[in-house]
């Protein structure tokens, strides 16, 4: 098999492969012996089919699936051993039909020759890097709804908003007068929360209310006719539910309020983990910090989003191979066609071209992805999965099993090396180029993340 390369402007060329009856017939003949050998043929024992008919039946569809095989190893090893930077995947010139008695045969394949790009990242690239204030008014909200959340339960007196309220729930008739036939709805362990009703309207009728009060108020409207949500405050079944209109009286038995959890070494360990804060002042301090981090992913993703706009604008005048990317495009793609390619291959365009970009950066650094670097980053995603459960300060352990988990999904696997290699290309841009920090608020950010975006 000769394989040769023909190159036809800067950014395209022709691999030519010449394939002689010698570089295939073995595989054909081993091929249609094997199906001999397993295939249930009509007329013959199992085994005993002789080749002459073997052939007859199989031997074109056996050749082409052999010859299209072999040639496209050749060619994906010969760009693999002259390293022939390429775009896309060799696509065929023409289809060709294999016939039994041709012996010799040339295939071509067109490629696409990626652009050499000469890009070295240094300290003469300025780049803008955006981290927000923490300013007191966000330490004051992240203070009171960790207080909330690791506050406690307790009886009260009076209704206050987020209360939980439980007594006895009678449905009354049309005329106010508490239902009494067979088929009335009584509750007598009701539990209501009135802080979650979709209409408002019905939540307001519990305002001011103490223990021992009864407050009317319409089931159906303050969940909006949800006959799932009905179901449970009515403890009734969803299809009965569905029918339900009436206004419901509720005695109040019980009022659960919520009251802020107190500072102190108990709460600090519930939020930071077992003696982590031990004075208001830390507590506060690590306050900040969370909030710090949390912002980040803000100011990270439009740093990601400036830096590969501006090193497109900087380094992106170079020639693609636009008419065989646009033939590959369509070859793989169902829902494009040369109808749509020419619009849909230039929105392509930058992002072709920062692809290859950051392929030559990430040479440069020298960007490589640890094992380590995997389960580190499915760690940090474990954690924020379980933190929207209320499970915080967890154990390596078992942070480290639910990684495991993670990185064993093969689509969560090839998106999590995704981000990680991402996220250490641009650590790299960042040691290699010349960062300009400008501290802004949260509105200044905003506005010029719209701005750069508009």
């Amino acid at each position: 098999m000769n394989v040769s390369f023909e190159k036809l402007n800067d950014v395209e060329g022709k691999i030519i492969v010449n394939v002689e009856e010698s570089d295939y017939k073995a595989k054909v003949d081993s091929e249609i012996k094997r199906i001999g050998r397993t295939h249930n043929i009509p007329g013959f024992r199992k085994g005993h089919v002789p080749m002459g008919q073997l052939v007859r039946m199989f031997g074109k569809q056996v050749k082409s699936d052999v010859l299209n095989q072999e040639v496209y190893e050749a060619v994906v090893n010969y760009i693999r051993e002259n390293k022939l930077g390429i775009l896309g995947e060799p696509l065929p010139v023409e289809v060709k039909e294999i016939s039994i008695e041709q012996k010799d045969f040339t295939f071509a394949y067109e490629i696409g020759l990626a652009p050499e790009l000469n890009i070295t990242l240094d300290k003469s690239t300025t780049l803008a890097y955006y981290p927000i204030k923490v300013s007191e008014e966000m330490q004051e909200q992240q203070d009171k709804m960790l207080r909330d959340r690791f506050g406690k339960q307790v009886p009260g007196e009076e209704f206050e908003e987020r209360a939980l309220v439980k007594g006895v729930l009678m449905e009354l008739n049309a005329d106010g007068t508490l239902k009494s036939e067979e088929d009335a709805i009584q509750v007598t362990n009701a539990i209501v929360a009135p802080f979650v009703f979709r209409g408002k309207d019905e939540a307001a009728k519990f305002e001011g209310k103490k223990v021992g009060d009864k407050v009317v108020f319409n089931p159906a409207a303050s969940c909006e006719d949800n006959a799932a949500e009905l179901a449970s405050m009515l403890n009734i079944d969803k299809d009965a539910a569905a029918n339900v209109k009436a206004d419901f009286e509720l005695t109040i038995a019980e009022i659960i309020v919520n009251r802020p959890a107190e500072y102190g070494q108990e709460y600090y360990d519930e939020v930071f983990g077992k003696d982590k804060v031990t004075t208001e002042e830390e507590y506060h301090k690590n306050i900040i910090a969370m909030i710090a981090s949390q912002l980040v992913p803000n100011s990270e993703n439009f740093f990601q989003y400036t830096t590969e706009k501006s090193l497109v604008e900087k380094y992106g005048n170079f020639e693609l191979p636009a008419e065989f990317l646009k033939k590959w495009l369509v070859a793989r793609n169902e829902e494009l066609s040369a109808e749509n390619i020419d619009a849909e291959y230039e929105k392509m365009i930058p992002s072709i071209k920062w692809q290859l970009i950051k392929e030559r950066v990430a040479q440069q650094a020298e960007v490589k992805i640890e094992k380590e670097d995997l389960e580190n980053f499915a760690k940090s995603i474990a954690a924020q999965q379980l933190a929207q459960y209320g499970m915080y300060n967890l154990s390596d352990e078992m942070l480290a099993d639910y990684a495991k988990r993670i990185l064993d999904d093969k689509n969560s696997r090839s998106h999590i090396i995704e981000q990680v290699g991402d996220r250490k290309l641009y650590d790299a841009i960042k040691n290699l180029a010349t960062i300009e920090v400008k501290e802004v608020t949260l509105d200044e950010f905003k506005e010029i993340a719209q701005k750069a975006q508009a």
